[in-house]
């Protein structure tokens, strides 16, 4: 068993905090206090092949692997978690289903521009009463000759509104139930397709969320992904992977909180001495540090499964419930570390909490999790 990266990741790792620290991190407090989408971040990345890591050369992409991918998302994370769940959402929820499930034509058409950077991916699953129970969604797709008429709505839609192309779920079969539902490619720009209200949110503010309205959008049938009534199986099999990118995103928040945490606690004097002296300040550093390298291996151990077609749904589930709840705690921690200046924008920490929330809920709830963790141990 081997816990060493390849040279190729760790020289991935170096590339990516290096742009991470020059580029993004500048300017990560005031797009959070602004509620700026950064596009132009997304269109370097593009240039340095980080859009595309795990894909073929032929698709447009680097070449690499999930492991690097995840390395990229933690990376980026570590300073503008909004950055990171952008390139996490482009990767694994629109390029993935398309590189999985596409035909020749739709991987050459659609996943080249989105692997090389050129143009920005969402995945549109979630409606105002389907979270969760994804297969209640009420949007719908009727066949009219060489289209497919949509009518729906989809929430919380990340890159919605920015991004060129979207991967939406809709039943063509109502009655059919989770069998019904099928996945289509919709390019922005599609007749019937428009934006709604950007969410407000307490966290990751420099992300956009958007509602998606699908008033008899005419998507070509040549867009539909896969056959007929296998979109639940694409939508479930691309949130498993999905769930590794929200995994590296936490790795990425509690690494950073981490970092800001003990840095203050050697500069920060109290009784004539810095507060990591302090044993009370010394083992929550400890408990937290432990907490990032548990979370850490976990989403790396899900990567390396995925990039080497073994199974990960639960090792992802894992993943994304360890990393998430420990990004949480760790976060908090920092704050309390802090003191008073941790609940001040002045210091980054009450950032990296807010953040951290957001990642126990998406990509399916962490109670969501451990009911997939626990359908595959008792099977």
């Amino acid at each position: 068993m081997n816990f060493t990266l390849t040279p190729e990741q760790e020289d991935i790792r170096k590339m990516v905090r290096e742009f991470a620290e020059k580029v993004i991190a500048p300017s990560a407090a005031e797009r959070d206090e602004k509620e700026i989408f950064p596009r132009e971040i997304f269109d370097e990345m593009g240039k340095l092949g980080i859009m595309g890591l795990p894909y073929p050369e032929k698709y447009g992409g680097a070449g690499s692997d999930f492991v690097a991918y995840a390395i990229a998302v933690e990376e980026i994370s570590r300073v503008c978690a909004s950055t990171g769940i952008g390139l996490s959402v482009h990767v694994s929820l629109c390029s993935w289903p398309i590189y999985k499930y596409g035909t020749e034509e739709q991987k050459q058409k659609f996943l080249r521009p989105l692997a090389e950077g050129v143009k920005l991916g969402a995945f549109g699953l979630t409606e105002p009463n389907a979270g969760t129970d994804a297969a209640a969604g009420s949007t719908t797709a009727v066949r009219d000759g060489d289209y497919y008429i949509l009518n729906g709505t989809k929430v919380f839609n990340t890159n919605g509104g920015e991004a060129e192309i979207e991967v939406i779920f809709a039943a063509t079969d109502k009655a059919a139930g989770p069998k019904g539902m099928s996945a289509f490619i919709v390019e922005k720009g599609t007749p019937g397709l428009s934006f709604g209200k950007k969410e407000i949110k307490m966290g990751i503010r420099s992300s956009v969320q958007r509602e998606v309205i699908l008033d008899n959008c005419r998507v070509p049938a040549a867009n539909l992904l896969g056959k007929e009534g296998e979109g639940f199986k694409i939508a479930m099999t691309t949130l498993d992977g999905g769930r590794i990118g929200v995994a590296a995103q936490s790795v990425g928040i509690a690494q950073a909180a981490l970092e800001a945490a003990i840095k203050y606690s050697k500069e920060r004097v109290q009784f004539g001495k810095p507060i990591a002296n302090n044993q009370a300040i010394s083992f929550m550093l400890a408990d937290m540090a432990t907490k990032v390298e548990a979370a850490r291996l976990l989403t790396y151990r899900a990567a390396y499964n995925k990039s080497n077609n073994l199974p990960y749904a639960k090792e992802a589930a894992m993943a994304k419930m360890f990393a998430s709840d420990a990004a949480m705690a760790v976060t908090t921690d920092a704050v309390q570390i802090f003191g008073g200046y941790g609940y001040s924008r002045e210091y980054p920490v009450e950032r990296f909490m807010r953040d951290a929330k957001i990642t126990q809920i998406y990509e399916g709830t962490n109670q969501a999790q451990r009911m997939v963790i626990a359908g595959n141990i008792l099977r």
